[in-house]
């Protein structure tokens, strides 16, 4: 797979931003990190039921803010942007 068409890694070293073998990811849906792929390896299913805010200077709040993201009802591959919080 060429890089042009490789997903992003949200939170990845930018020297190698794109998904690793063996490793767990979501779909980040809508909001500032739409398209970008989150490794999950090692959450628990707590965790993974609930979701995460995730860090980002792109949202509504700018440096320090925070894009919450959750999974889909029936298809928790997808996490959906839930909003923006400080």
């Amino acid at each position: 797979m060429d890089d042009a068409v490789r997903r992003r890694v949200y939170g990845a070293d930018h020297d190698a931003p794109w998904p690793r073998p063996r490793r767990v990811y979501r779909e980040l849906v809508g909001g500032p990190l739409d398209g970008l792929l989150l490794d999950i390896t090692g959450w628990t299913e707590e965790e993974r039921a609930t979701g995460a805010p995730l860090r980002t200077e792109i949202g509504r709040y700018g440096s320090g803010g925070r894009a919450v993201y959750g999974p889909r009802p029936g298809a928790s591959h997808f996490w959906d942007w839930r909003g923006d919080i400080p």
